[in-house]
């Protein structure tokens, strides 16, 4: 069994999506998808994309849900059918301990998934960390200083939503 698990940018933009897919799916070609296991928070962008992907090379997907209230509070309608379809598909959802959804729930998450994890697949920019904590190059950082090796997928002609 390999487990591949993912962080990455929420807000890539709609013309970055088949290039990132694209990758994605490249990089997974490469695991026997018997023993491939992907592991998601599934959140917008990425995580969803990663999961998707996983389940189209045929590997078997783990869900980690921040905390309690994460579908209520932060699952955009926009995203909710895609959220609610990966959790069906999910061979394990595992939902943290957390009431509410906020940057400590992230963070177990996140570590969730390292203690796990084989790899990292980082969907990210590069930038470095914002300060605020959680985020995609925080998850990085903290993988590297784990010890468990990152994959960078950023394709060329990959952004994000200026905001």
């Amino acid at each position: 069994m390999t487990t591949i698990a993912v962080t990455g940018h929420m807000d890539i933009t709609s013309d970055s999506v088949p290039l990132v897919r694209g990758e994605l799916d490249k990089l997974l070609a490469a695991y026997e998808p018997s023993s491939l296991v992907g592991m998601s928070c599934i959140a917008k962008g990425s995580d969803s994309l990663f999961a998707d992907a996983v389940l189209a090379a045929g590997g078997r997907l783990v869900v980690v849900i921040p905390s309690e209230d994460y579908r209520q509070a932060k699952v955009k309608p926009g995203h909710a059918a895609t959220f609610d379809r990966l959790v069906e598909t999910a061979d394990e959802v595992l939902v943290m301990p957390h009431a509410t959804a906020n940057r400590q729930a992230y963070e177990a998450a996140n570590a969730a998934l390292l203690r796990r994890a084989d790899r990292l697949v980082a969907v990210w920019n590069g930038q470095p960390p914002t300060g605020k904590g959680g985020g995609t190059a925080d998850v990085v950082h903290e993988a590297r200083k784990a010890g468990v090796p990152v994959d960078v997928v950023w394709p060329d002609g990959a952004s994000r939503h200026v905001s």
